[in-house]
């Protein structure tokens, strides 16, 4: 009897149906191996994960050691520009997805930016990952390497926060900000060397245990005086001030509907929500980023209305504010009763084609209400009003930029952020602008609350613990009472300065390691 031929497609899936997942795992990571230039861009989509709403830290233990390896087994320079460039941009890719999200609002309008919006950032952004690849290529492999490619990185994330209007999103060290208790713990070294510091420790320690026995030693010992150093700040006391606040969350649907039928309803939740706010008690009352649908600045009429219902209880009111012809400001605006405006404090840092489109850009991407976009302020500023300890305000993606947040000549007793996230629906963006806003607690020692369209509305403690929260696409009042502040933290008188020294001090270290060793 003649044996049974059996064809090559039967024998490739009878090897298929057999195959172990481990056999799968093998052969999919021999086929990686032909293409470094693949797995440097996977890498870097992995390593997203240890980012909000995720915070899977322990990725970062196979990222960097990995990436360490595709620079170094790189033919030229140049293939080592190009891994870095695919690693950032895996990670951009992943991390910045929801800027899309913006867009897909006005999806009728705009649809032809949907495709072209996330993969265009994260091309830009991953610019900043090209220099510490290349340091870390003119390094010999071993743990001096290891400081010079931390050093480089972290200090390519600072020139993030300050080139081409400045980016500072998606750092390593805001991977520690974890809800809960552990992400407490782990912030507090940004007291003294901001979310910058917390990236060059992340990524030393993601790179020690691939040096083997001293390496898993070195982690264990730098984790547990990482974690023993939280443990300990976290054990003082923090004061009261015995002061309310109360921050209104009225979740208005985006992108928001201008007619005058929309608008008054819009005023009218504002000020129920707002005289629930009082009657409960509350010393001051918050609205989001541009809430109010009319200028309270210069609409006695709506001041009037407001006081009907709040009487002489401060309100932070999100508002645009009219200068003059052309000149809009997104702006915090402070009534306390019918009379004027108490203060006022106008955004500086204002969103490149969301507020303002480039003089470069031929083509319109903002309300052409607002002509060619929003008049930026003059910086920081600190707020004294009546009743209430001197705050400094924040509009939005301000808080994104540590060191930046504070008048240190008229230093604040707390901090006041208003925002309007709705525009990310609830996607990771949000997650991670909230993730910015604990650490800028942390890092000044003070209080901070923070009103949101849509959410996350909070109370956060100068240690970054939150205090009270309202979650993503609730209606409602926040009444919280506001912590007290510290002392001024290290990072706080120090600023910029002292992560920027550490990043030199990793990098000479490095370079002497390899050098002598």
């Amino acid at each position: 009897m003649k044996p049974r031929r059996i064809s090559r497609r039967s024998r490739r899936y009878s090897a298929c149906r057999v195959a172990s997942p481990r056999a799968l795992w093998r052969n999919c990571h021999v086929w990686l191996d032909k293409y470094p230039l693949l797995r440097a861009f996977l890498w870097g989509v992995l390593a997203a994960a240890a980012l909000a709403p995720l915070h899977l830290v322990p990725v970062l233990l196979f990222c960097v050691p990995a990436l360490l390896r595709l620079l170094n087994d790189a033919p030229n320079w140049r293939r080592a520009a190009l891994i870095g460039w695919l690693f950032g941009f895996g990670l951009g890719l992943a991390g910045l997805y929801w800027i899309t999200e913006p867009i897909l609002t006005e999806a009728a309008k705009f649809w032809w930016l949907v495709p072209f919006a996330a993969p265009a950032l994260a091309a830009a952004v991953a610019c900043y990952s090209i220099p510490p690849v290349l340091a870390a290529r003119l390094i010999k492999p071993g743990f001096g390497q290891l400081l010079v490619f931390a050093g480089v990185w972290m200090l390519s994330n600072l020139a993030q926060q300050f080139w081409f209007s400045g980016f500072p999103w998606n750092f390593w060290g805001a991977d520690w900000a974890i809800p809960g208790r552990l992400g407490d713990i782990f912030l507090q070294p940004a007291a003294i060397v901001g979310v910058h510091g917390l990236t060059l420790f992340t990524v030393i320690l993601a790179g020690l245990p691939r040096f083997g026995r001293r390496g898993l030693t070195g982690f264990i010992l730098l984790l547990a005086l990482w974690a023993g150093f939280g443990l300990h700040r976290l054990s003082r006391h923090v004061p009261s001030t015995g002061l309310r606040i109360a921050m209104v969350q009225p979740d208005f649907p985006v992108p928001p509907n201008f007619s005058r039928p929309s608008l008054e309803a819009n005023w009218q939740r504002l000020l129920a929500m707002s005289e629930a706010a009082k009657n409960a008690g509350a010393n001051a009352i918050i609205w989001p980023e541009a809430s109010s649908p009319w200028l309270l600045d210069s609409d006695a009429v709506a001041r009037q209305q407001l006081a009907a219902v709040t009487g002489t209880t401060p309100v932070l009111a999100g508002s645009v504010r009219w200068v003059g012809p052309k000149d809009y400001r997104n702006a915090l605006v402070v009534t306390d009763g019918p009379g004027p405006a108490v203060a006022y404090y106008d955004k500086w840092k204002l969103v490149p084609f969301g507020e303002y489109t480039p003089k470069w850009i031929p083509l319109a991407i903002i309300p052409h209400m607002l002509g060619t976009g929003f008049t930026p302020g003059t910086g920081p500023k600190t707020l004294t009003v009546p009743g209430l300890p001197p705050f400094g305000p924040m509009i939005c993606y301000e808080d994104a930029f540590t060191g930046e947040v504070v008048d240190e000549a008229h230093r604040p007793d707390w901090l006041v952020t208003i925002t309007d996230d709705s525009w990310f629906g609830r996607s990771a963006g949000t997650l991670q602008h909230f993730d910015d806003a604990r650490l800028r607690a942390v890092e000044e020692g003070l209080p901070l609350a923070r009103s949101a369209n849509s959410g996350i509305s909070a109370m956060v403690n100068p240690f970054g613990h939150i205090v009270a929260s309202l979650p993503l696409g609730v209606k409602g009042v926040l009444l919280a009472p506001l912590p007290g502040h510290l002392p001024p933290t290290i990072f706080a008188r120090l600023g910029l300065v002292l992560p920027a020294i550490l990043g030199v001090v990793s990098i000479v270290t490095g370079w002497l390691i390899a050098l002598l060793i």
